[in-house]
């Protein structure tokens, strides 16, 4: 019988550039929904089997640094050990730090499921600028990485400083923490330094425009600083303040990168609206 038939699985259609000639079916994109997030967990595990046999010696580099900083803050008379409570600790913790590792050497062929998922309901007047914010965007994330790690010293510092109001104690944390909360910070920072993207591509599909954001900087400024209360691993005032202070100057440079670009655009379509008679002469069209 026919109903009992499997459907036939056609060849999927290559993306032309324009989204009205790719429209799907809500089963293709289920499917194309599933293939991607089937790829996703493959790059996962992929970078999970390399952060595996990278862990030991990032893990080595990471803790010598962090473990000599407080030992060079606390006061003479305290004694500072990482350790661990059980058996199963050790595995667990190389099992994390893999996977975090994994995650972030993904990051990147994540990001391109997603764009590759996003870009056929663009119009092509709509991908152009974004296809250009790729390298800005590895470069603000490395930005934000090299300002976190800038920046890392000092909190360790300032958190170490308080064991000084608690004389003839110790300091006994457990295994790794201080690594996780390095690579958390590092991660945090990094993310967080895409704001001005996510504003630039807000204003070029006109969701947004640089008069709105620059009529509500004080609400922007305000939500920037609850974003790194909440975004920030260690949770303390001064790793938010070293967050939040440069999101807010990098937010109001893209604030003016988008007002200049919705300028060009408003100039451009009223010439195109409004030609001049001389240019027209002058350059007649073919």
């Amino acid at each position: 019988m026919p109903i009992l038939q499997g459907p036939k699985k056609e060849t999927r259609r290559e993306f032309s550039g324009d989204p009205e000639d790719y429209r799907l079916s809500l089963v293709e994109h289920l499917e194309e929904l599933r293939d991607r997030i089937i790829r996703s967990i493959v790059y996962i595990c992929i970078g999970w089997t390399v952060g595996w046999f990278a862990e030991p010696k990032l893990y080595g580099y990471l803790d010598t640094l962090t473990v000599q900083a407080v030992k060079n803050t606390i006061p003479k008379g305290s004694d500072f050990k990482e350790i661990f409570h059980n058996i199963p600790e050790m595995f667990m913790l190389k099992l994390k730090l893999s996977f975090m590792i994994g995650v972030i050497l993904a990051f990147p062929f994540l990001v391109l499921q997603l764009w590759g998922f996003i870009v056929p309901a663009l119009k092509p007047k709509e991908q152009a600028p974004l296809k250009k914010l790729a390298p800005a965007s590895v470069i603000l994330f490395l930005l934000g990485v090299v300002f976190a790690w800038l920046i890392l010293p000092s909190c360790i510092h300032w958190f170490a400083t308080y064991l000084e109001e608690f004389p003839g104690t110790s300091l006994y944390q457990d295994a790794g923490s201080m690594v996780f909360l390095v690579l958390k910070l590092l991660a945090a920072f990094g993310v967080a330094f895409q704001l001005p993207l996510i504003v630039y591509i807000l204003g070029e599909l006109e969701l947004l425009s640089a008069e709105t954001l620059i009529k509500y900087w004080r609400q922007s400024a305000t939500a920037i600083f609850v974003i790194a209360m909440i975004v920030t691993p260690s949770q303390d005032p001064m790793t938010m303040l070293m967050m939040a202070i440069p999101l807010v100057i990098l937010f109001m440079g893209s604030v003016y990168v988008v007002k200049f670009s919705q300028a060009r655009k408003k100039k451009r379509r009223a010439k195109i609206a409004n030609p001049d008679p001389e240019e027209s002469d002058t350059y007649p069209l073919e």
